[in-house]
């Protein structure tokens, strides 16, 4: 038997990746409960001494959690956040001016050294340091000014899944707490019902309509632009499938004119004020006879369905949680083992 036939014999419910995204609302609820008396404290104090701006830092999955936070943080808190390049440190060697600046760094293990020397440089220039970690015995929980356990558990797949939706929960939390809005506090403590309910969901149509695909598009915007960085890169590690992410805005600048007949798309929507525009970029792809999937709450003709919340920066958690469940189906579909996806090791340690 050769290894790739082995490997399409895997069950669906087998794999690593699937039980861990399946945890995901088990960890949600574990990291709002043990988290929230911590992040009311660090609340409290942004709120006494405001930062003057955000900046972030992280790798892979991380970087597409940070960019959700830049849409989190510049929206419901009013703060300019933007995403800092670590090689400027550890390869360039150049300082930075970061006084009062609130500095994120998001990682799953901690220990890429990258990451640990930019944030040490960062404390340097003035910045006060959070870590947003899974393990908080990691070198950069250890140099960090304040840490926030992701609480996703042990994560065994390569593919990272319940963490990055933690790293997702904690980034709402700490701007719920910090703006005070109950609102969104209350849409994210539902999350893990939420999650509970939204994976048997259906996607089906879009783990059949990829099975022999080669490339395709991802679009989102606002909260949802990260889901759609995600999910491009589960398509790349988990499925062997080319896969391009961008804004509904930025695809219009060029890349759209290789959508044409048959070309996939798949888009992720939320309700807020970038849904009208999304979903008419949807309807345009179509009519050029593209393939296109809408995963969005009761959105549009055949969407892929996910459960409806009270806050549209929460529908990116649920929507990304049942990606997880489709591209682990895909990948076994299209004889890979979605665990170990070739040249890939779980902790990744860039210089």
């Amino acid at each position: 038997m050769t290894d790739a036939i082995a490997r399409t014999e895997i069950a669906v419910d087998a794999t690593h990746m699937f039980h861990e995204a399946h945890e995901a609302s088990a960890a949600v609820a574990r990291q709002l409960a043990a988290n929230d008396a911590a992040i009311t404290r660090l609340a409290a104090t942004l709120r006494q001494n405001p930062p003057r701006f955000i900046v972030t830092s992280a790798r892979g999955s991380s970087d597409h959690a940070a960019t959700f936070a830049k849409y989190v943080f510049e929206t419901q808190v009013g703060l300019f956040t933007a995403s800092a390049s670590p090689s400027v440190t550890s390869i360039y060697a150049a300082r930075q001016n970061l006084d009062g600046a609130l500095y994120l760094a998001i990682s799953q293990s901690g220990k890429s050294p990258d990451l640990v020397r930019h944030a040490q440089s960062a404390k340097a220039a003035g910045a006060c340091v959070i870590a947003l970690v899974n393990d908080a015995d990691s070198p950069l929980a250890q140099i960090a000014d304040g840490v926030i356990p992701l609480h996703a558990g042990p994560e065994i797949s390569v593919a990272a899944t319940k963490s990055y939706i933690c790293s997702l929960s904690a980034i709402l939390h700490i701007a719920a707490r910090w703006r005070e809005d109950a609102v969104l506090l209350d849409a994210l403590f539902a999350v893990p019902a939420a999650l509970r309910a939204g994976w048997p969901l259906d996607w089906t149509p879009l783990v059949d309509g990829l099975a022999d695909a080669r490339n395709l598009f991802v679009i989102g915007r606002g909260f949802g632009f990260g889901a759609a960085l995600e999910a491009a890169l589960k398509f790349k590690e988990t499925c062997g499938l080319h896969a391009e992410a961008f804004s509904s805005a930025e695809v219009r600048h060029g890349p759209m004119a290789i959508v044409g007949k048959d070309f996939p798309v798949l888009f992720f929507a939320q309700r807020d004020d970038t849904w009208d525009g999304t979903l008419e970029l949807a309807r345009e792809f179509r009519r050029r006879g593209a393939r296109v999937w809408v995963a969005a709450p009761g959105a549009d003709a055949d969407p892929l369905p996910i459960v409806e919340t009270s806050h549209p920066a929460c529908t990116p958690l649920l929507a990304i949680q049942s990606f997880y469940r489709a591209a682990n189906a895909l990948s076994i579909k299209r004889g890979r083992n979605p665990d170990v996806p070739p040249h890939l090791l779980k902790i990744t340690e860039t210089v």
